[in-house]
């Protein structure tokens, strides 16, 4: 098993009813950790984060405080989850497109909202982001499986507590994009636990093996194999072996240029510039430049590629670079059209009696 965690502190939270700013560092293990700010007491942390100012004491003797009125700036605080009342926190549906199954049955298009425990499967063309109370954001690809193990908030200070257990494939994370701060976001693989505190992080699991890769903030990876843990940073990826080696540990390659696409018939067409150092290419074409609004994901190794999209619109193509380990690089992102339409003379989309844009291709 190995344990990665992010170390980068956001600022929110409540103490005593009143909005000031906080630290909230994410989890370790069993407990949440809270960095100390100016100002801050036992009490009023006790009271914010346990809803009980009683609580002081019990927090005083796992943390070693000397003084409950005197902590020193940038202490971490170990507070146990058990001791956090905590809330519902169902995850919101932004985005679904294609075969999705949760619990086993299809999707439907009227659900709003997943929960605590659901299974999800997503098919060869299934693409599904959910939003969480704090804002942050978590993309399934297709071909991925992965169970909503955990999904709640703190009571009364706008942090999640979600696990989610991803059994194959991708997730990739947001985490806590308007930095109001994260209680514990994790992505458990059967061989690691990264642990994400307001940062933009993949994780991966396929044939036994996880990658992770860290876009923003920076992590710390523990192995069992590791007496003490190996800092990754932004720009930085780590794959794992099935028995928990740390297979790599290095900076990711440059994110790949690529042409200004061009539009032929039917297609849109870009080359990428060889990336050196890189095996293959990862290209993706969402509705959103944050790739979060998937339609598609493909990986090729030619440096020629073709995507387009059916309906009219603008339109985003990603493409990342894959090194020898599996790490992929940041993204490229370029804006294309989508298929062309029936306009009337005053620039309007002519649309079926269906509420459909009609395609010149169609003529």
């Amino acid at each position: 098993m190995i344990t990665l965690r992010i170390a980068a502190p956001l600022v929110c939270g409540l103490i005593w009813g009143g909005v000031v700013s906080a630290q909230p560092s994410g989890a370790r293990g069993e407990n949440f950790v809270y960095k100390v700010l100016a100002g801050d007491t036992l009490l009023n942390i006790s009271q914010t984060y346990t809803r009980q100012s009683r609580n002081w004491s019990e927090i005083q003797q796992l943390n070693a405080v000397a003084d409950p009125y005197r902590l020193p700036i940038g202490k971490e605080l170990h507070i146990p989850f058990r001791m956090i009342p905590e809330v519902p926190a169902p995850a919101r549906i932004t985005h679904q497109t294609g075969q999705i199954l949760v619990n086993g049955q299809m999707l439907g298009a009227g659900t709003t909202h997943l929960q605590e425990g659901d299974l999800i499967r997503t098919g060869n063309n299934g693409y599904l982001t959910l939003e969480l109370q704090d804002g942050s954001q978590l993309s399934v690809p297709a071909q991925a499986s992965l169970s909503v193990s955990r999904m709640r908030a703190f009571e009364g200070t706008g942090l999640t507590d979600s696990i989610i257990a991803l059994d194959d494939g991708d997730v990739e994370s947001r985490v806590s994009p308007e930095k109001t701060g994260v209680g514990r976001f994790e992505v458990r693989t059967p061989v690691s636990i990264t642990g994400v505190r307001g940062t933009e992080l993949r994780v991966r699991t396929q044939q036994g093996k996880a990658h992770s890769e860290v876009l923003e903030g920076r992590a710390e990876l523990g192995t069992q194999q590791r007496s003490t843990p190996t800092a990754l940073k932004q720009n930085q990826g780590a794959a794992v072996g099935t028995d928990g080696n740390i297979l790599a540990l290095e900076p990711l390659l440059p994110a790949p240029h690529i042409s200004t696409p061009e539009r032929r018939g039917g297609q849109w067409n870009s080359t990428i510039q060889a990336v050196p150092g890189a095996q293959a290419y990862l290209v993706q074409t969402s509705t959103d430049p944050q790739g979060a609004k998937l339609l598609s994901r493909d990986i090729t190794t030619d440096t020629d590629i073709q995507f387009g999209a059916s309906r009219p619109g603008t339109y985003y193509v990603t493409v990342r670079a894959i090194d020898r380990h599996g790490l992929m690089s940041p993204d490229t992102v370029e804006s294309f059209e989508g298929a062309a339409s029936l306009t009337s003379s005053d620039g309007q989309a002519v649309v079926s009696n269906f509420g459909d844009p009609i395609l010149l291709s169609q003529f």
